[in-house]
């Protein structure tokens, strides 16, 4: 099974432009808990390196791009995100790490828990000990 799943937001709008309504439990598969946003990140800067216990997450590129790299212990996938309509779907434990951010990058990223740094799993060689079972 793939590690990237994107959904696909409706795009709605008309002669004065366009607008993405993103709604928790419809459009977004979790109850939303927690709204940031990346931007303004140096070229040659890379960001994430992180996974969480029990967290999911929706990012989306509302402008620019960004590379995801995404690793469940067993198999790592990259995607580029690049549109405002694609969402890309983070599941609790998976590695992830962000590449590449053209300069008008603003990342939006949609969290199902409120933040909480004991979630966190900072080091990828105890993440790959928590997803084989011997942490």
């Amino acid at each position: 099974m793939s590690l990237i799943q994107i959904v696909n937001f409706q795009p709605l709008g008309d002669e004065r432009g366009s607008l993405v309504a993103l709604e928790a439990n419809k459009s977004v598969p979790f109850e939303i808990k927690r709204v940031y946003y990346i931007f303004g990140t140096k070229e040659g800067v890379s960001r994430g390196f992180h996974a969480h216990c029990n967290l999911k997450q929706v990012a989306v590129c509302v402008t620019g791009s960004c590379r995801f790299v995404l690793d469940n212990g067993k198999q790592r996938e990259e995607v580029l995100l690049d549109c405002s309509t694609k969402g890309l779907i983070i599941e609790d434990l998976t590695w992830r790490e962000m590449h590449d951010f053209s300069p008008d990058c603003v990342l939006l990223v949609l969290a199902s828990e409120h933040y909480d740094e004991n979630d966190y799993i900072r080091d990828y060689n105890e993440f790959l000990k928590v997803v084989n079972g011997e942490g």
